[in-house]
């Protein structure tokens, strides 16, 4: 075999490896998005067959996405940015009129858009994920500490508005992605330390400017743990009501007509939201639980295995950030249901109600696939490299 052939062949091979990386996403984002359906239906039937029109439509610009160059998305990234920043800023405005800024429990997320609600801070994510890989796609921005400094420059804005909001969920998941993208791209060990070190300080000065309701969760939590049920009735309500129907659900789950008579005399909040996870657990029991853990677990390896057939690092980067944001999602999301961490209002991906949720978790899903489907030419300027002598 001549080395032309074997050099064809190996690249048969490998485009064929990122289609299966690309397939692998979809179809595991598929089964989430209909296991979401099937668990809203319980007790919410209307918004069950809404969840399932806005899967349709975010399958539809997912695949659209995918088909967009990694060229155009790099030129696009900081227009997104700084739009999905200008959107944040626009929901604090005072005296914003409450038909176009939709308040709900207290926090300012959403703009009316008359048929439905955007959250502003779900585009950022994907937006933030672009612009950081198209600072980091170049050896001086993740090599020297200066550049990494930077790098946190990107990270803080959107997080420090969408904690005004307050939505402290979605601003924790900036956090594993940044480091993430950062671990893929190549930086420094030394670099990245003092980072984790500085983030630690940084949430740990953040603790005091937390809104009441968001300490009180946080005792509560810790009272929960603790075997105290003094917060059970108040602010530790809807934590206490989704441990006793994922206690319910047993190993295989209970019936449909069970499970909605169950859900209303536990009266539990955001069951089809927050706390679909718990109605999952409580339908299909542990069987449920752990087999909707495998699916983010096949989505995430889908994900990783999409960047590794990426030479270009804007792309591979992208996937990394992307896929990193989805499985943290899910990780809190869970966590905060089954009483590991304080409830924080953050979504299940592809499985919780919402719109701007389930079609910005399909656009990510569609830029994966596109990024597992084929490959751009390598910038002209030098990308990132693991073989720098001097690692530390």
């Amino acid at each position: 075999m001549s080395l032309r052939t074997r050099e064809t062949r190996q690249l048969h091979q490998a485009r064929l490896r990122r289609v299966h990386a690309g397939w692998i996403v979809v179809l595991a984002a598929v089964l989430l998005t209909v296991l979401g359906v099937e668990a809203i239906s319980t007790t919410r039937p209307n918004t069950a067959v809404r969840q399932m029109f806005l899967g349709v439509v975010g399958f539809i610009l997912a695949f659209s996405v995918a088909f967009v160059p990694q060229r155009r998305l790099r030129q696009a990234s900081w227009w997104l940015y700084i739009a999905g920043l200008l959107l944040l800023i626009f929901l604090l405005i005072p005296g914003v009129p409450d038909f176009i800024v939709h308040p709900r429990n207290g926090a300012r997320r959403w703009i009316n858009l008359g048929v439905t609600d955007f959250q502003p801070s779900e585009l950022l994510k994907i937006a933030f994920v672009l612009a950081l890989a198209s600072h980091l796609r170049f050896k001086e921005h993740y090599r020297q500490f200066s550049g990494l400094i930077l790098a946190l420059f990107v990270a803080i804005p959107p997080m420090f508005f969408i904690l005004v909001e307050p939505d402290l969920g979605t601003a924790m998941l900036f956090i594993p992605a940044l480091i993430a993208m950062l671990i893929a791209a190549g930086a420094k060990y030394k670099h990245l330390l003092t980072i984790a070190l500085l983030a630690i300080v940084a949430a740990g000065c953040m603790y005091p400017i937390l809104r009441p309701h968001q300490k009180d969760r946080i005792q509560a939590l810790i009272a929960q743990v603790q075997g105290d049920d003094r917060y059970e009735q108040t602010i530790g309500y809807q934590g206490a009501r989704a441990m006793t129907l994922i206690g319910a659900g047993q190993v295989v789950g209970v019936g449909k007509e069970e499970a909605r008579q169950l859900l209303r005399a536990n009266h539990l909040p955001e069951e089809h939201n927050d706390m679909v996870f718990a109605v999952i657990s409580l339908r299909w029991g542990l069987v449920g639980a752990l087999g909707t853990w495998a699916l983010y677990i096949v989505l995430g390896l889908g994900g990783f295995a999409a960047s590794l057939g990426c030479k270009d690092p804007f792309p591979r980067l992208v996937a990394v950030g992307l896929t990193s944001i989805l499985l943290s999602q899910m990780i809190i999301n869970t966590a905060m249901t089954i009483g590991l961490a304080p409830i924080t209002g953050l979504t299940l991906p592809f499985v919780s109600a919402g719109g701007s949720s389930l079609v910005v978790a399909w656009l990510m899903a569609g830029i994966l696939f596109g990024i597992a489907m084929r490959r751009d030419p390598r910038m002209t300027r030098e990308g990132f490299t693991f073989s720098d002598q001097g690692t530390m």
